[in-house]
């Protein structure tokens, strides 16, 4: 389970069994049509598990919650909001600028 934000502050639930690529997928604004829209693609805050059930059912439950309580859960590890992923794909997305240009 993971969670995203956009540089306005929009914020993603989602879950992944693959979470390093599920993170280049929105990094490169295919993740979601809704991460893609609103450019959600910075990593705040994730929670590992090995039951996939437990993973859904987290998300599920963190998507009913209240922004504010969202805000407290990826503040309680990442006061600064830093991008967790930040540096993961340095070379995965200086590929792709060389590719499209």
């Amino acid at each position: 389970m993971y969670l995203l934000r956009s540089t306005t502050g929009t914020l993603y639930v989602g879950v992944t069994n693959d979470l390093t690529g599920r993170v280049l997928q929105h990094k490169r604004g295919a993740g979601s049509k809704f991460t893609a829209k609103y450019g959600i693609n910075q990593l705040v805050y994730y929670e590992m598990t090995w039951d996939i059930r437990a993973a859904i059912a987290r998300e599920k439950e963190i998507k009913g919650w209240r922004r504010s309580k969202k805000v407290a859960l990826v503040e309680s590890l990442n006061p600064n909001w830093r991008d967790l992923s930040e540096g993961w794909y340095a070379q995965e997305l200086l590929r792709a600028e060389v590719i499209l240009s």
